[in-house]
């Protein structure tokens, strides 16, 4: 009823259905009679539109997935325990003075730092996918966020910072939890490498230069939020107003790196002591700041008011700043134009590196479920005074060598945190902050890229690391988030750039043979086989001759003494290269035509009898001359061409109309003959509707020639109906012989016996598009459609095809 509708609403508009019923054309005549018969179905809106509606099992799989930790916490052990364990109290120890630096970077008070990490790693095991991951504090968007709050408090002074910097947090996580729930988080694999390489280099040395005067001591006023060479500039200008606090925060910075050194070479040296060196180089910051906060103690106990340099302070016992964050919409307008940087830098960091230890640990990451993760954990964070956290490098390296063997290790953490948050408070006031800033200093410092992380870059993509060493160049000297704009602008302006100006390839078959030793096999048997003098004959093997095609011009780096030439005079084999959609189309199109007008002649140059009729980009020569001596006389005719979408998924309207637009062009050069269009390696279903939407995929009505199809042999192979069907069950027990065919007069169905008829069957095939080959000693199958003849399923039937279809054919033009 509804297609009867459909046929009649399209009438009344004046819409010509095209049909796809094999039966009202001869395409697939000439198939042998065990062939069996293929259509294929047309996707249509409505199969679209039921794809994207979930099932209920998808439905509950999705909230399943929302909480990770359900499928391995009924598997947790002791040993699992025991590494966690470990892990947890490691990372728990370094997390303590980092937070408390890292606050104080985000100019609010050190137990923030605390608070940040302690409902970072207490929220995030719930939702991870990583079991690396340590979320709390980091440099970079601790810096970030001081910088807003300064911004923030330039207009409005009387709002606190930890007020800014909790609406801040609840904002970015509400964004990032929107983006995971919605599982858009696909969005983070558009920030290349490149960008990520240039942001996190540049961060860090904007954060290593900006804690240089803090870690010197210098009293002279000059910001540390500006350009990262204007505050190393500054920096290096002020040097003699450096204080007592430069002998704590330099030698706190030479022993955090000594540490290091030494135990780095304990590892090379005594390989069977490599996990105390790890542990002992894993716990230096713990080591320097305890060290440094009693020789603090020793010298500042009776001169609390009076230091001999600057403290980290007093630090409040407990959770002193819990409860309801204050979010304002005037606070929040005043950081909107911030809110994209804020965002990017929350996940950015955090993906790239869970992406990385993933990798190195054999496990894959959900970056939707991690941006849950994120945003869950900066909503909840701040009403315990928590301010925004992401993933931290250093910290995960430490957990990940730490032996961590789930998520649950987070946990642990947790109560270390809160262990020093109502125990630690005191020991707290003497930390000095000159040493607090050499920790900084030696955390971000890992996160610089190396000249040969670059120099791989070079090697793999000179564009990939100039964009690179552009986004730290203007990092270095501008801001973080203008760095951050510009790179993430550049690769997307370099990625399409490379997909607009994408350019085909014209190719050419090429008989080829593999070999090994000294034999070449042949189908008749092998012979010998002499490589020539530049290749070894153990290097060659037993092969059978084939095909390949390769491009005209050699540009795919192939061996160039390989002759590569036109398949057939007149054909042109025209490879996609990177997709074809609205972007590239037209250029891919302008290539082809001006390739073909270079190598044939017009079909009939007399088509243009008077000087007017000739169009005026297509002038006649000055010199009219002989057709003996015209060198375009010698060039062939334009016969066909075919099309390799071996990299096209999907196609546009904007594309399949300049194909029409080319096949008219052509058309009217080959006139009064026709130019056959094939296409070869057609990967989604939708591109051929859309193709044949538009006339292509089946031979025009003055073609004689039957068209070539491939076929499979099926002897072996159950065939593939429609899951669902009705016809699926009788169907493979027809096929599989576990029951008889029934044949009754007049092919009804026989009703005692429950299974179809011949004639049923063939209905079936046709209206589910299923090839059902009769039994016999030889079964054979179409691969692809018969009502698309023209759509074939590689190059070599593709160019089977055009030859047949224009091989003893004369032009009309000359007949005529």
């Amino acid at each position: 009823m509804s297609a009867t509708a459909g046929r009649f609403l399209a009438k009344a508009l004046g819409i010509d259905l095209p049909s796809n019923d094999p039966s009202e054309s001869r395409d697939g005549a000439g198939l042998p009679d065990h062939t069996g018969s293929y259509v294929e179905v047309e996707p249509t809106a409505g199969e679209w539109l039921r794809g994207l509606v979930p099932s209920r099992r998808q439905v509950g799989h999705y909230f399943y997935s929302m909480f990770p930790f359900l499928h391995w916490i009924w598997s947790y052990n002791l040993q699992w325990f025991i590494g966690d364990l470990i892990a947890g109290v490691t990372v728990g120890a370094v997390v303590i003075p980092q937070g408390m630096a890292y606050a104080i970077l985000a100019k609010l008070p050190a137990e923030y730092g605390l608070y940040s990490s302690f409902m970072g790693v207490l929220i995030y095991w719930f939702f991870a996918t990583s079991k690396d991951i340590t979320i709390g504090p980091v440099a970079v968007m601790s810096t970030l966020v001081g910088t807003i709050i300064i911004d923030v408090q330039a207009k409005y002074p009387d709002v606190e910072g930890t007020t800014i910097a909790q609406a801040l947090a609840i904002i970015c996580g509400a964004i990032t939890t929107f983006i995971g729930l919605f599982r858009l988080g696909f969005i983070v694999d558009f920030i290349p490498l490149p960008a990520i390489t240039a942001f996190m280099t540049g961060s860090a040395i904007n954060v290593c230069a900006g804690q240089v005067k803090t870690m010197l001591g210098e009293t002279a006023s000059f910001s540390t939020r500006g350009a990262t060479y204007r505050v190393i500039i500054n920096t290096l200008k002020y040097l003699p107003s450096s204080q007592m606090d430069a002998a704590m925060g330099v030698t706190a910075l030479a022993m955090l790196y000594g540490i290091r050194a030494a135990c780095n070479y304990g590892t090379r040296t005594k390989p069977q002591r490599a996990k105390l060196f790890f542990f002992i180089s894993t716990l230096r910051t713990v080591f320097v700041i305890l060290f440094y906060t009693m020789i603090s103690a020793a010298v500042n106990l009776h001169r609390r008011d009076h230091p001999a340099f600057k403290l980290l302070g007093k630090v409040p016992y407990g959770f002193q700043h819990a409860g309801v964050p204050k979010i304002n919409a005037d606070i929040i307008k005043t950081f909107a134009s911030e809110l994209p940087a804020a965002v990017i830098v929350l996940v950015i960091e955090h993906i790239a590196i869970s992406k990385s230890f993933g990798r190195v640990n054999n496990y894959t990451i959900n970056p939707s479920q991690e941006f849950i993760a994120i945003g869950i954990a900066n909503l909840l964070g701040p009403f315990l005074g928590g301010y925004p956290a992401t993933g931290s490098f250093s910290r995960t390296a430490i957990k990940a060598k730490s032996g961590v063997r789930t998520p649950l290790a987070g946990v642990i953490t947790a109560i270390i945190v809160l262990l020093a948050i109502y125990a630690l408070p005191a020991l707290f006031f003497y930390i000095p902050s000159s040493s607090l800033s050499a920790v900084i200093i030696h955390a971000v410092g890992d996160l610089i890229a190396p000249p040969r992380t670059l120099y791989q870059f070079w090697l793999v993509s000179p564009l990939d690391a100039l964009i690179c060493f552009i986004g730290i160049i203007v990092i270095i000297f501008s801001t973080i988030e203008i760095g951050i704009y510009c790179t993430i602008c550049l690769s997307v302006a370099v990625l399409l750039f490379r997909i607009a100006k994408a350019r085909g390839q014209f190719l050419g078959p090429v008989p080829v043979h593999s070999v090994i030793g000294d034999h070449l096999l042949e189908d008749t048997g092998s012979k010998e086989f002499n490589p020539g003098s530049q290749l070894a004959s153990s290097d060659f093997k037993h092969a059978s001759r084939r095909t390949i095609f390769l491009p005209l011009a050699h540009t795919d780096g192939s061996n160039p003494t390989v002759p590569v030439r036109q398949p057939a005079p007149g054909i042109f084999i025209y490879r996609v290269s990177e997709g074809f959609n609205y972007p590239n189309a037209n250029h891919y199109t302008d290539y082809l035509v001006q390739h073909i007008f270079e190598s044939t002649r017009r079909t009939n140059p007399s088509l243009f009898s008077r000087p007017g009729d000739r169009p005026w980009n297509d002038p006649a020569p000055r010199k009219p001359q002989p057709e003996a001596e015209d060198p375009s006389a010698q060039r062939p005719l334009l016969r066909a061409i075919i099309l390799d979408f071996s990299a096209v998924n999907n196609v546009d309207v904007t594309s399949v109309q300049n194909l029409i637009d080319v096949r008219n062009q052509l058309d009217r050069y080959a006139a009064p003959d026709r130019v056959a269009w094939h296409f070869a390696h057609i990967n989604s279903r939708w591109t051929k509707r859309a193709l044949a939407a538009a006339g292509f995929g089946r031979p025009s009505e003055q073609s004689q020639v039957p068209p070539i199809f491939s076929v499979a042999d099926v002897s072996e192979s159950p065939p593939v109906t429609k899951p669902g069907s009705d016809v699926e069950s009788q169907a493979e027990s027809i096929v599989d012989g576990r029951e008889p065919i029934s044949q009754p007069a007049g092919g009804r169905e026989d009703k005692t016996s429950g299974v179809l008829s011949i004639h049923e069957v063939d209905a079936a095939r046709r209206t589910h598009a299923t090839a059902i080959p009769p039994r016999g000693e030889d079964q054979r199958a179409v691969v692809t459609g018969v009502n698309w003849p023209l759509f074939h399923i590689d190059l070599t039937s593709a160019l089977e095809c055009a030859v047949a279809g224009i091989s003893d054919r004369p032009s009309k033009a000359h007949a005529s």
